[in-house]
C-alpha cells in the first residue's frame, strides 16, 4: 500500500485547511486509517483515524471538536478537515494505514498499529 498525502500549507490562525490522503495497491486489507503530526522536536502524535466502513472515528485531544476525518470521494482516499487553525497545529501531517482488525476504534490511536506511512505534507499556521 502506498499513501500519498496533500494538502498542506501555510495559512493563518483561525483559518481552514482539509488535507487528503490517497491509497493506492494493496488496499483490500486496510481496516483503518489515520492521521498523525509531528512538531519539530516532538514525537509524533496522534490526530484522528477512521474505520473502514466510515462508522467509528476517533480524535486526538488536541484537535477534538475542531477537525473531521472521512472518507473522500475517491476511492480510497481519507479527508482532515481542519478548522479555527493554531499557531500549535503547525506540524508536518502523516497518514497511515492499518490492515489490522480491531475491535474498537480507540486502538487506533496508537501509531504502532499502522502498517503503512505517507510522505508527509506539511501545515504552518501562523499567528
Amino acid at each position: 500500500v502506498q499513501l500519498q498525502a496533500s494538502g498542506g500549507g501555510l495559512v493563518q490562525a483561525g483559518e481552514s485547511l482539509r488535507l487528503s490522503c490517497a491509497a493506492t495497491g494493496r488496499t483490500g486489507r486496510v481496516h483503518a486509517m489515520g492521521w498523525f503530526r509531528q512538531a519539530p522536536g516532538k514525537e509524533r502524535a496522534f490526530v484522528a483515524a477512521i474505520t473502514r466502513s466510515g462508522r467509528f472515528s476517533t480524535y486526538g485531544d488536541s484537535v477534538d471538536g475542531r477537525s473531521a476525518i472521512s472518507w473522500g470521494d475517491a476511492e480510497n482516499s481519507v479527508s482532515l478537515q481542519m478548522r479555527s487553525l493554531k499557531p500549535e497545529d503547525t506540524a508536518t501531517y502523516y497518514c497511515a494505514a492499518s490492515n489490522t482488525y480491531l475491535p474498537n476504534v480507540a486502538y487506533y490511536t496508537n501509531a504502532q498499529v499502522y502498517d503503512y506511512w505517507g510522505q508527509g505534507t506539511q501545515v504552518t499556521v501562523s499567528s
